[in-house]
């Protein structure tokens, strides 16, 4: 079973950046994508970004499209995501997923 390790997040205020990473343990890694969902309070867990592990290809929500960017590191086995320009609606646990785990989540509170 494929071990996903959160890390980055915190308190910032709105308009800052903020980076989060995600590394999957080796052993039950398909390297099919890795992305991110959040959930905020009283609100169900959303999408937000996501990689293509062997393409590349990136797809975003659209309340980030613009403002938050996806990137991997092939040889960690590892996904960022670039958060600039947050706003206070982007306040949220922030999970790491794979098509088959996911991370334990990461909260990211932004000030206004």
């Amino acid at each position: 079973q494929v071990q996903l390790v959160e890390s980055g997040g915190g308190l910032v205020q709105a308009g800052d950046s903020l980076t989060l990473s995600c590394a999957a343990s080796e052993r039950g890694f398909s390297k099919y994508y890795m992305a991110w969902f959040r959930q905020a309070p009283g609100k169900e867990r959303e999408f937000v970004a996501r990689i293509n592990w062997n393409t590349d290809s990136t797809t975003y929500a659209d309340s980030v499209k613009g403002r938050f960017t996806i990137s991997k590191d092939n040889a960690n086995n590892a996904a960022s995501l670039k958060m600039n320009s947050l706003k206070p609606e982007d306040t949220a646990v922030y999970y790491c997923a794979t098509d088959n785990a996911w991370g334990q989540g990461t909260q990211v509170t932004v000030s206004s």
